[in-house]
C-alpha cells in the first residue's frame, strides 16, 4: 500500500518549493526560511497531490507541513468548505487554526473556522451560514453539525488527521469513519501520528490511496531492549528487590510477570500495600473484573499490572517502560516473549529479571538459549527522592452509559470540557462499551472532572459517575 519510507532530507529552504510568491513572502516575514525535516520529507509529496502518512510529535513543524500543503490547494473564489483538520482537542485545534491563520495572512479573504465540543452551537451555525474554505475541528462537533446538515463537505479536496493515534485513543474511530463518509472520494488525506501504531494502521490502509509515509526520527533500535538479572537470596528477599527496583527505574506501566496465579494475586496485593499502583490479572478474574482491570492500565491509571502468562497471552499493551520477571519463565521461549513487549515504537525498555540461589541452572539454560552469557549484578543503589511509591499519572472515571444509550465520545469530552470543565488536554482514552464508558483524566483534576460529569448531562441526560481505584 505504502511506498519505501522517505526518511529526513538535509536542509532546504521554503523557496525551492512550488509555492505561490504570497506565500513565500509570508513565509519569509514569519522567519521560515529552512524546512523542518518533516516539512522537507512531505511537502514536496502533498504539493504534488500524494496522500502523505507522517510520523511527528509536538513542534517538528507538521502543522506548517500540512497548513502548507492545503492552503496551496485552496480555490479561494469558491466560498465552500474545501479543507478539513480533524484534532483530538479543542485546544490543539485552537492552537492549529492559529497556525493557519498566520500561514495564510498573505492570502486574500481566506476563512478558517473552528467547530469543536465544549463551545456553543449557535454561533457555530451562524458562521457555517456565512461560509469558510477551511474547518478545524474535533471529530464529535464535527460529526454532529454533519448530521443535523450545517456542514458539507462535498467541495472536500484535503482532510487532514492530526494526532490521529490520539484520536483513536479517545474512541473518536466510529467518528472519523462517519466523517470521511461524507467526503468526496478524491480527497487528499494526510495524516500525522506521533506513533504508527497497530491501531492507526487499519485506518490508514481504509482512508488513504498509495501514502507516502515518511519518519522523521529512527523507530527501531537494536539495544532498546536493555536486560538485567538481579540475585535474591529469599521469596521476601524477592518482593523487597522487587520495590527497590520500582523505585528507581519509575515506570509509567509495567508489567510484572509471574509463574502462577496465587502469585501474581500476592505480588499485586503486596505492591499495593507498599504503596504502589497495582493491580493483578489472572485466568479466575470475571470477565467484567478483567476488562476494567485492563482498561485502567491501558488508560495510565494504574502503573503496574502483575500477571500470568497465560493471562497476559494475546493482550494489545503497547508503549511498556519495563518488564519484570518475578522469576524465569518455565519455558525459555516465554522470556523472550516477555521482554519483547518493552521497547517498542522506538522508545528504550527495561527487563528486569530475579533470580533466586536455586535458579543458577535456569539462568545458565536461559543464556544458552539467548547465545550469550548472563550475569547478576547488584540492585541498583536507592535515590534518596527515589523513596516514596509514585501514582500512575491518570485516574479513569465511570459513568453508566454507553453504546446502548447512543453516548458518543464526543459527547463525554464535551461535557469535560464545556463550562467550567477542565481542558481537554487533561483527558486520555475514552473507551464506550456498551452500557458503560471509562475515561481517563489527569490526576490533579480528577475530582473537578468527576463532579463536572456528576452535574451536567449527556445528550440531555444525567449519567452516575464514580471514580474507579484509588
Amino acid at each position: 500500500m505504502t511506498d519505501p519510507t522517505a526518511h529526513a532530507a538535509p536542509e532546504v529552504d521554503f523557496a525551492s518549493l512550488p509555492l505561490a510568491a504570497e506565500l513565500l513572502t509570508n513565509l519569509d516575514s514569519l522567519g521560515y526560511h529552512a524546512m523542518t525535516p518533516i516539512q522537507a520529507a512531505s511537502l514536496p509529496a502533498m504539493l504534488a497531490g500524494r496522500d502523505v502518512i507522517a510520523r511527528g510529535k509536538t513542534g517538528s513543524g507538521k502543522t506548517a507541513a500540512f497548513g502548507l500543503g492545503l492552503l496551496s490547494r485552496l480555490a479561494v473564489e469558491n466560498f465552500r468548505v474545501q479543507s478539513l483538520v480533524l484534532c483530538p482537542t479543542r485546544e490543539l485545534a485552537d492552537q492549529v487554526a492559529g497556525e493557519l491563520r498566520r500561514l495564510a495572512r498573505s492570502l486574500p479573504n481566506v476563512k478558517i473556522l473552528t467547530l469543536c465540543g465544549g463551545a456553543p452551537l449557535g454561533p457555530q451555525l451562524n458562521s457555517l451560514e456565512h461560509g469558510a474554505h477551511v474547518v478545524v475541528g474535533t471529530p464529535g462537533r464535527v460529526e454532529e453539525h454533519l448530521r443535523k446538515g450545517s456542514l458539507s463537505l462535498a467541495d472536500l479536496t484535503t482532510l487532514v488527521l492530526d494526532e490521529a493515534d490520539r484520536m483513536l485513543d479517545m474512541g473518536f474511530q466510529e467518528a472519523l469513519e462517519s466523517i470521511v463518509r461524507e467526503t468526496p472520494a478524491s480527497r487528499q488525506t494526510l495524516l500525522f501520528s506521533a506513533t504508527y501504531a497497530d491501531a492507526v494502521r487499519p485506518i490508514a490502509e481504509r482512508m488513504m490511496r498509495e501514502p507516502l509515509t515518511v519518519e522523521v526520527e529512527s523507530t527501531h533500535d537494536d539495544a532498546s531492549i536493555r536486560q538485567h538479572f538481579f540475585r535474591v537470596a529469599d521469596e521476601p528477599a524477592r518482593l523487597a528487590a522487587l520495590c527497590e527496583l520500582l523505585l528507581h527505574y519509575r515506570p509509567v506501566s509495567s508489567v510484572v510477570f509471574c509463574n502462577t496465579k496465587i502469585e501474581t494475586r500476592e505480588v499485586a496485593e503486596a505492591l499495593s500495600a507498599a504503596g504502589f499502583s497495582a493491580v493483578a490479572l489472572h485466568g479466575d478474574l470475571e470477565q467484567r473484573d478483567r476488562d476494567e482491570t485492563l482498561v485502567r492500565f491501558a488508560n495510565k491509571s494504574v502503573s503496574v499490572l502483575v500477571a500470568t502468562d497465560v493471562a497476559a497471552r494475546g493482550l494489545d499493551i503497547d508503549a511498556l517502560d519495563a518488564v519484570f520477571n518475578h522469576q524465569i519463565a518455565r519455558d525459555l521461549e516465554v522470556h523472550v516473549h516477555r521482554i519483547g513487549r518493552t521497547g517498542r515504537a522506538g522508545s528504550r525498555g527495561v527487563a528486569c529479571t530475579l533470580v533466586g540461589v536455586r535458579e543458577d541452572y535456569r539462568l545458565a539454560k536461559l543464556g544458552d538459549f539467548l547465545g550469550q552469557p548472563l550475569e547478576c549484578e547488584p540492585l541498583p543503589t536507592r535515590r534518596g527522592s527515589d523513596a516514596t511509591p509514585f501514582a500512575a499519572p491518570m485516574v479513569t472515571l465511570q459513568i453508566d452509559g454507553g453504546k446502548k444509550r447512543k453516548v458518543r465520545p464526543g459527547d463525554i469530552l464535551g461535557a469535560l470540557t464545556g463550562d467550567g470543565g477542565i481542558a481537554g488536554d487533561a483527558v486520555g482514552k475514552i473507551k464506550v462499551l456498551e452500557r458503560s464508558a471509562y475515561i481517563a483524566v489527569e490526576r490533579g483534576v480528577a475530582d473537578a472532572a468527576l463532579e463536572q460529569l456528576k452535574a451536567g448531562t449527556l445528550k440531555g441526560r444525567s449519567f452516575r459517575a464514580r471514580r474507579i481505584g484509588r
